[in-house]
């Protein structure tokens, strides 16, 4: 059990973003004690990791009975959807993330677009469909590039950005037809492509009131200068000047603050991250995306941005008493480059054993994701995104130079890595 007063923390998950916020919560005064289910290699060397599927609410709750614990951190999206949140607030047990209400705006892309049209939100145009024929008679009438995204959840993976009408049909019988993503692709959107640059804006909500994080930027393509195939992401940093000052007042006044409004309009109470995926376009920024959980490999570079401790922010917008302009910011920039296995984002080696730094220099941390710890102690990859070097500094080109100083330290067999992360950055910095 917790002392008294402070913090026994679960947190769901397994990833580099839950990684992070072990790291916080070991961090943070408010905690007395802190476990992960079922967490990852990295976080089995740092707290207790205990067995149980995430996705079943009743599980999760027969969990933290058990062990006493009195407040959930939800990291990833499928049990958000899943209503975990809904079934730990009713049960009367504080919980980090929103309730299944609010986290339709990441489960249905259909239900976003009607949310963001009906609130006069800009995004790009589009069209739901639930049949195949008549999706296929629309896609052959629009402009090219077009997009096509699968309604439900599909781990990142269910948007195809088609460069021909040949691309756009195949995507559509793939995922209607086909099924690949399963039933989250019994529903489609087709949307118009967006041209610009893409940033990540985290915001941390409670209802109306909300801490907008300083905008990163993922880089989602394996190769460098953003080439070869879309992964989950293989690197990022914050902030990004690619939001201005004139564009972060128009993301705040034709975005952010409307998507709160409407929200409580629609008797939603949001509370926990909102992850808004905004195009900067010639015309101002446009939504991209919803998702209802911090990114991952963004929020790896958001936690280190806080000087205010974020289990004690994250609590009080659970309990509905956060107050953002009482927040502050750490100055900076932070990077995180992303070692991925071999053969990654294919099909990718696993069991491969992992050699790390013995020593880390000051600003400079390793956040595990698709790693496992074997009953000898050694930790072997497990998954594709394998580790993140995140470092801190008072410039990007500071940490970025710290964060490379580390990674070749790091060794397993078919790793790889991008070596140009926040490049684009570096360039309107006037160092590249």
């Amino acid at each position: 059990m917790a002392t008294q007063g402070k913090l026994d923390v679960l947190i769901l998950g397994s990833g580099g973003r839950e990684h992070s916020l072990l790291k916080a919560c070991l961090r943070s005064p408010r905690v007395a004690h802190v476990r992960v289910a079922p967490g990852n290699g990295g976080m089995a060397l740092e707290a207790e990791c205990l067995e149980v599927d995430v996705n079943n609410s009743a599980a999760v709750l027969e969990l933290v009975r058990r062990t006493g614990t009195n407040f959930v951190i939800v990291g990833p999206e499928v049990p958000l959807a899943a209503g975990v949140v809904d079934v730990l607030e009713d049960a009367g047990i504080p919980a980090y993330g929103p309730r299944a209400a609010g986290a339709r705006l990441e489960a249905s892309k259909a239900f976003t677009k009607d949310f963001l049209f009906r609130h006069k939100i800009p995004t790009a145009a589009s069209a739901t469909f639930a049949a195949l024929e008549p999706a296929l008679a629309y896609v052959r009438q629009q402009p090219l590039p077009i997009v096509i995204k699968a309604s439900g959840l599909a781990a990142g993976k269910g948007v195809v950005i088609a460069l021909t009408h040949a691309e756009a049909e195949a995507a559509l019988r793939a995922m209607m037809e086909a099924k690949i993503f399963g039933a989250s692709g019994d529903e489609v959107v087709i949307e118009e492509f967006m041209q610009g640059e893409e940033a990540s804006i985290m915001l941390m909500v409670c209802g109306e009131d909300y801490l907008m994080l300083p905008p990163s930027q993922d880089h989602k393509r394996v190769g460098e200068g953003d080439t070869g195939l879309n992964t989950g992401g293989m690197g990022a940093y914050a902030p990004t000047t690619v939001v201005t000052a004139e564009g972060e007042r128009r993301l705040r006044e034709e975005i952010i603050e409307p998507t709160l409004r409407g929200l409580k309009a629609d008797g939603i109470d949001y509370r926990g991250t909102l992850y808004v995926g905004i195009m900067v376009t010639s015309i101002g920024p446009r939504v991209v995306e919803f998702n209802v959980r911090f990114g991952d490999p963004e929020c790896q570079v958001l936690m280190p941005s806080l000087e205010t401790d974020p289990v004690q922010i994250m609590e009080d917008i659970a309990l509905g008493r956060f107050k953002a302009s009482a927040v502050k910011l750490r100055p900076g920039a932070t990077i995180i480059v992303v070692l991925a296995a071999g053969g990654y984002p294919g099909e990718i080696r696993k069991g491969d054993v992992i050699s790390l730094p013995t020593q880390l220099p000051e600003g400079v941390d390793i956040v595990h994701g698709g790693t496992k710890r074997l009953p000898s102690g050694q930790v072997v990859t497990s998954g594709g995104r394998v580790l993140g070097v995140v470092a801190h500094g008072k410039t990007l080109a500071e940490a970025a130079q710290r964060a490379y100083s580390v990674v070749p330290q790091i060794h397993f067999e078919g790793c790889h890595y991008r070596r140009d992360i926040g490049y684009r950055q570096l360039r309107r910095d006037g160092v590249l």
